[in-house]
């Protein structure tokens, strides 16, 4: 497990010393230390800092105006910080350090066994946060490897009726062949033709392989790139399902920039379009429609995609992206998580989802570049 990381602030270097020591020997702790305010913003800003312990008396910037400075700061604001100051020990001076956010106020000389009992505390602390934090990243990872895999699920089911296709007219031109060499019908033309028509469907078959194979590769990097190419992707893998159950699909967009992985994104977008395909079949709507928008806003690129499949009750809303709920007769519950976490810790986007005037609509935000 991740160790414990302490901070020692203090001007004189054998205070930190014995402090340091009195620690080491309860704890097995990652000690920082710094001789000044300054060396030690240094540190907070290259290390995970877990608990600041800084005198108050120091050279230009004592302890009182340190911890001010850190609260101002995104990332050390909610760092706990102890006190330690020999000549700082009356009230008004104790009144102040906890109004800046400080947790103790400890006194010299230090007796270790109460420093020991108040860093017990918070160390015991963190490590539960840390296994809890663990667990739910398990929970996570599980949750995410379970929607994959019914991604891959649905995946094959949609490869394995592409194929299909272009296998059936493989064997339709095969008979064919042997239909016109018994005719004597085999000539420069029906030869050329044969051989056009073959690699049509022989570079579908490829295409549709590679595409699949893309889709789950591990190995990816966030770069910039459409959003256009991400949606037209997934559209056509989708796009044999649309066209027997007679899905209208309409598109409005701009070549807009996302910053991320790419097929990460299409994975988004198929379970959505997945989730409008179940609902028309399970409600058995007529007339199928999916609107699909992209719009720009500030440093954002904006994916709006609505169908007119009815929607869902108000309060499955509030649920809809909770691990395991669904809504359909039968589903996972997985595949919206799945978005929600996608979208949300590896895109770093925005999502959101309402009911429109006739079905559900999605709004997902997404950085059009690499946040500094």
């Amino acid at each position: 497990m991740e160790k414990f990381n302490i901070l020692l602030v203090d001007d004189v270097s054998e205070n930190i010393y014995s402090l340091k020591m009195m620690i080491e020997d309860s704890f097995d702790v990652n000690i920082f230390s710094a001789l000044s305010a300054q060396e030690g913003m240094e540190i907070l800003m290259n290390e995970n800092i877990d608990l600041i312990l800084t005198d108050v008396q120091m050279p230009e910037i004592d302890g009182f105006e340190f911890v001010e400075y850190l609260k101002n700061i995104e990332k050390t604001k909610d760092i706990p910080v102890i006190f330690i100051t020999g000549i700082y020990d009356k009230d008004e001076y104790k009144t102040k350090g906890y109004n800046l956010g400080a947790i103790e106020y400890i006194t010299k000389p230090i007796h270790d066994i109460l420093l020991n009992s108040k860093l017990k505390v918070y160390i015991d602390i963190f490590e539960k946060r840390k296994l809890d934090i663990e667990l739910i990243a398990s929970k996570d990872k599980v949750l995410i490897h379970q929607s994959k895999m019914a991604t891959m699920g649905e995946m094959i089911g949609v490869i394995a009726h592409q194929l299909k296709q272009p296998l059936n007219i493989l064997s339709l031109y095969c008979n064919d062949v042997k239909d016109s060499f018994f005719s004597n019908e085999i000539n420069n033309k029906f030869i050329d033709d044969f051989s056009k028509n073959t690699k049509e469907q022989i570079n579908f078959l490829s295409e549709t392989i590679d595409d699949f194979r893309d889709f789950f590769n591990p190995n990816k990097q966030k770069v910039v790139f459409e959003i256009k190419s991400a949606i037209e992707k997934s559209l056509k893998f989708m796009g044999n399902q649309f066209e027997i159950n007679r899905v209208k699909v309409n598109i409005e967009y701009k070549d807009e920039k996302v910053y991320g992985i790419e097929i990460e994104l299409e994975q988004v977008i198929l379970n959505i379009l997945n989730n409008s395909m179940d609902a028309f079949k399970e409600r058995k709507i007529e007339n199928k429609e999916i609107n699909i928008k992209v719009l720009s806003k500030q440093s954002y690129t904006i994916l709006i995609m609505e169908d007119n499949a009815g929607g869902v009750k108000e309060e499955s809303l509030e649920k809809i992206f909770d691990p395991y709920y669904t809504t359909k007769s039968t589903g996972t519950g997985t595949g919206l998580y799945m978005v929600k976490l996608v979208v949300k810790n590896s895109l770093q986007g925005d999502l959101k989802i309402n009911n429109s005037e006739k079905g559900l609509r999605y709004i997902i935000a997404l950085p059009q570049k690499e946040e500094s």
